[in-house]
């Protein structure tokens, strides 16, 4: 689509988004853009962005049908949000597999059972496993409870997808388990059908989504890395992961929707499977270069990139606007667009925000 020229009225707040942080955090103002929120993430993801977009254009969707939502304590759908341990319903449990998770106070999140792992060798899983009936949830009754909330958003709804590949080998056979499956010739078969089964499984699960949501749009979790380094090589992730993934991606794409990939941990060398697997977006953990990984990569697949880092207590408002123009004039471009990642969070104030959107939409979109 062309790009609407800058109109400066474009500047009068439409609305305030409550703060997410801290007492005195201020709210975040969203203003009078020329196309809807959603719009202009879709934009950026085409790679024609409109403006910087900075994380107010979409939204996360984890509805509760998908019980992996329950019991890894992350639920936000009509029915109200379930973050940690708070929103009147236990977190913990049975997920999709019969695999028991318990919450964890200090971590905030749940994590399975230890010391009695589902799995023990991959070659097993088509005898020991017993993939979830989905056909039995009652999906109509989601769709209804939902309807209202999904209308009433001008943002874009990104399913936030958990447990997906690997994390669901680990869930199976612990950490270690899964590590040495990985790497252990005798089972590098079993663990490639497991993954296109589970993969088959996503898919009639995410046709699902569409039909009683009319969802198509994902943000898929599946962590590959600890704050060192990947889990496994490359070329183990490439052989092992990858064409499952893709499967999916093209499942996802040909939906008409968006796959973003959410993996933690040190993970830039994996960043060319990620490509290969048909992600469109990754936004890495703070230690990854994410920006060099955008001009790496950034043409291939769009990269959360962190803003260079600076104080807000001490920083001028002008010197604020100034690290706005200078992120917009690095990574807002046509062709090679850049979200921006979570971890930039504490330099998002106001004054950065303000001139992050007009800036943007003047060099886009002219005056």
């Amino acid at each position: 689509m062309a790009v609407p020229k800058f109109d400066p009225k474009e500047m009068t707040v439409a609305r305030e988004i409550p703060a997410f942080g801290p007492p005195g955090t201020p709210p975040t103002k969203v203003y009078s853009t020329p196309v809807p929120l959603k719009d202009g993430y879709l934009a950026a993801m085409k790679r024609e962005p409109i403006w910087q977009v900075s994380g107010i254009e979409t939204g996360m969707f984890a509805p509760r049908i998908y019980v992996d939502n329950i019991v890894r304590a992350m639920v936000i759908d009509g029915e109200g949000f379930i973050m940690n341990d708070q929103g009147g319903i236990p977190v913990g449990g049975k997920d999709i597999f019969g695999v028991e998770w318990v919450f964890v106070p200090s971590a905030g999140g749940s994590t399975v059972k230890p010391g009695n792992p589902l799995l023990a060798n991959v070659n097993d899983w088509e005898r020991v496993i017993q993939f979830p009936n989905i056909d039995e949830w009652d999906w109509e009754n989601a769709g209804k409870k939902n309807e209202a909330y999904l209308k009433s958003l001008d943002t874009l709804p990104m399913i936030w997808f958990q447990t997906g590949f690997f994390e669901r080998l680990i869930s199976f056979m612990d950490f270690e388990g899964a590590a040495m499956a990985m790497i252990d010739e005798d089972q590098q078969d079993a663990v490639k059908a497991l993954m296109m089964a589970l993969a088959d499984l996503y898919i009639r699960m995410f046709d699902k989504f569409r039909q009683y949501f009319n969802l198509t749009s994902y943000t898929i979790h599946d962590d590959w890395g600890s704050q060192m380094a990947p889990f496994f090589s490359p070329a183990v992730g490439r052989e092992l992961i990858v064409p499952a993934m893709r499967k999916v991606t093209d499942h996802i794409h040909a939906m008409g929707g968006i796959a973003d990939f959410h993996s933690c941990g040190h993970v830039d060398a994996c960043i060319p499977n990620m490509i290969e697997a048909g992600w469109d977006s990754w936004s890495g953990m703070a230690m990854n270069d994410t920006q060099g990984d955008y001009e790496k990569y950034g043409d291939r697949i769009i990269i959360g990139v962190i803003p260079d880092q600076w104080d807000p207590a001490v920083t001028p408002e002008e010197k604020q606007q100034e690290e706005a123009r200078k992120f917009v004039d690095r990574f807002c471009r046509p062709g090679k667009p850049a979200l921006i990642n979570y971890y930039g969070s504490q330099v998002m104030t106001p004054a950065f925000r303000e001139e992050l959107y007009r800036y943007s939409r003047i060099k886009l979109g002219g005056q």
